[in-house]
């Protein structure tokens, strides 16, 4: 089957990621291959490749690429980790991680979105992907300790748990910060405690939980 958006997809990568400093080949390949027009609504598809986030179901967002990019590279993924990502959402990014780790583990709260991401997984074939209905601030301790996790949703400080079911040596990305403007923060688990790397500003959808925005 053709894929009418594949050379669009390779200018996004050029203009949109490259252009600014995204390095990872790995990261650069897996954003090639991933269909982001199937992760919003058809009559979005058009914008899918866009340099701005989308409006998805149940008043959340796909984020714009370049954050995609910018928060898988930052995990500096191999092949063989283990992932736990907070915030399904459209299934966008846990697509993108699935094609650089060996198991990503999504935890959704809304039902609507987690059933429109695993239709779109399954279309895919991307089996390496597990997701549940559930408080991500409470992570996924039955599949933990995770080498990496990623939090797509801000919240006010970072989540216990999550530090918790990280392995030392792990990394997580999540934005810190208010309901209107958060910090990407890169969080370093270490023997001595967690190390913490402010990346860059950015705007996301609330963190709701036991352990994030009420």
């Amino acid at each position: 089957m053709i894929d009418r958006f594949s050379t669009i997809r390779e200018r996004m990568v050029q203009e949109q990621l490259v252009s600014r400093g995204i390095t990872d080949e790995r990261v650069l390949d897996a954003m090639r291959a991933v269909p982001r027009h199937l992760f919003v609504d058809d009559a979005l598809q058009s914008r899918a490749y866009g340099d701005f986030p989308l409006p998805i179901a149940a008043g959340q967002t796909i984020s714009q690429p370049y954050i995609v990019a910018s928060m898988t590279q930052a995990l500096h993924l191999s092949g063989e980790e283990k992932v736990l990502e907070i915030g399904t959402g459209s299934g966008y990014q846990a697509a993108v991680l699935s094609r650089l780790c060996a198991q990503v583990y999504t935890v959704e709260r809304i039902n609507s979105l987690l059933a429109g991401a695993r239709k779109v997984f399954d279309t895919l074939n991307y089996f390496n992907i597990v997701s549940k209905l559930d408080d991500g601030t409470l992570g996924w301790p039955e599949h933990g300790p995770y080498d990496a996790i990623m939090v797509t949703a801000g919240g006010p400080a970072i989540p216990e748990p999550l530090v918790e079911q990280l392995v030392e040596g792990g990394r997580m990305v999540i934005p810190v910060g208010d309901q209107y403007l958060q910090t990407l923060e890169l969080v370093e688990k270490t023997a001595d405690g967690v190390k913490i790397m402010e990346l860059e500003r950015v705007r996301f959808v609330d963190l709701v939980g036991k352990h994030g925005w009420q």
